[in-house]
């Protein structure tokens, strides 16, 4: 199912106007995420809606929203108060400037969403739109209302699409200054940076997030497998630390010695998840699953959780020979 339109207006550059959709770029629904739950009786943990001082279950439609002036005190605005207040940027991206994108500090980035022509009509008018940006090479700015408040957004093209990034408020970003102040001043010798400089050297490489791997995801899909299979969970062993450093020049000389032992392999497992990516994108089978590649649950289908484990314990553990992702949707409890 394609995903709902997180917003729905008209974007506009002057007199240039077209329908547009936005959707979100990111998504955490992939995750494995957990509910609340009973520990005596394993039923969900739900959650009410009560008056703070009577303890009584207050309904949906006398429920309203208040801005709190001192302990006990509250401001009462109705959703007809706020409506009145509406901005129009709640219907409207109007374009008020473009900037180079080299300007924007990455601190005012929050997140990407994706600007689509609304419907069948208005694509000439927002092609204008998009291929002015992309000539100029530059970024958009507008305003867009989401979640009842008004957002700066910049958009940039993106293929044949818009990009748009939700920027924040200068008074949303915290000075550096407070945090960097008591930084010492130190001096380092050009030994200390050519050898740090041949570790970056070593360890770069170009930009592919297709080969990031989320290590906790899998280690929870891993967890959630074996108990529900019944399999034993086996402590896990502190890793020893190196401690504090004391000799900088060593702990760079060391760094080195270890990246040369771990490089050839490290290159080769790299070159393998490049491999299995590739024919995945392809519709083809891997050759071999990668060590570390993420698992999906396992489905157990009509089995209680008691029986599998029971049925686990005279039987030897069973891997599934296609593993299923888990629901795409799992409501976060809390």
């Amino acid at each position: 199912m394609a995903p709902r339109a997180n917003w729905k207006g008209f974007l506009r550059l002057s007199l240039v106007t077209c329908p547009v959709a936005l959707y979100p770029a990111t998504s955490d629904t992939e995750k494995v995420s957990f509910n609340q739950i009973n520990r005596k009786t394993g039923h969900r943990i739900k959650y009410l809606k009560v008056d703070a001082e009577t303890g009584d279950e207050v309904t949906s439609e006398d429920i309203v929203k208040g801005y709190k002036v001192d302990t006990d005190t509250y401001v009462e605005v109705t959703k007809d108060e706020l409506e009145e207040i509406a901005l129009d940027s709640t219907h409207t991206i109007e374009i008020d400037e473009f900037v180079p994108k080299a300007d924007i500090d990455n601190r005012y980035l929050i997140r990407p969403y994706y600007l689509v022509p609304d419907g069948k009509v208005g694509h000439d008018a927002y092609a204008v739109i998009r291929e002015t940006i992309r000539s100029m090479d530059k970024v958009a700015i507008g305003r867009v209302v989401l979640t009842n408040r008004e957002h700066i957004i910049a958009l940039e093209p993106l293929e044949s699409g818009l990009m748009g990034t939700l920027l924040r408020y200068p008074y949303e970003v915290r000075s550096e200054t407070e945090y960097f102040d008591d930084i010492q001043d130190v001096k380092l010798t050009k030994d200390m940076l050519d050898l740090a400089k041949h570790i970056v050297e070593k360890k770069s490489g170009a930009f592919e997030p297709e080969l990031f791997e989320d290590h906790y995801e899998t280690a929870l899909i891993d967890l959630i497998n074996k108990k529900r299979s019944g399999m034993p969970i086996a402590a896990k062993t502190t890793p020893k630390t190196g401690g504090n450093v004391i000799n900088l020049m060593d702990a760079l000389k060391k760094s080195i010695a270890n990246e040369k032992d771990v490089a050839p392999a490290a290159k080769v497992a790299k070159e393998t998840v490049k491999e299995t990516v590739k024919e995945a994108v392809k519709g083809k089978k891997p050759k071999k699953r990668v060590e570390g590649q993420r698992e999906m649950l396992l489905p157990i289908s009509g089995k209680s959780g008691k029986d599998t484990a029971a049925k686990t314990a005279k039987e030897p553990a069973k891997k599934a020979d296609k593993p299923v992702r888990a629901p795409a949707r799992a409501k976060k409890a809390g």
